[in-house]
């Protein structure tokens, strides 16, 4: 299960590097942040239902959600309220 508290803040961020260096070493790490994002849509797309065009668009920058906002989008299952809510997961 995938949980909240009323005031978390949820991110989905996006894939970064700090590539330096001669332009073969950019190269390469450039490649390996784009795998990392397909695969990241690929995941978020499969655990939200959401489609991998929004994803990939959701992924451009850094989301930040409230725990509302992340529960509507998929990223969460539930917002715990209370000691016994929580005891339910």
């Amino acid at each position: 299960k995938r949980l909240a508290l009323p005031p978390s803040r949820v991110m989905t961020p996006q894939p970064m590097g700090g590539a330096r260096g001669q332009a073969e070493d950019i190269r390469i790490e450039a490649e390996q942040i784009l795998k990392i994002k397909r695969q990241l849509v690929g995941l978020y797309s499969t655990m939200t239902g959401q489609t991998q065009e929004r994803i990939e668009a959701d992924l451009d920058r850094d989301k930040f959600m409230s725990a509302e906002e992340a529960l509507e989008y998929g990223l969460i299952d539930r917002i715990i309220t209370s000691i016994d809510n929580a005891a339910d997961a």
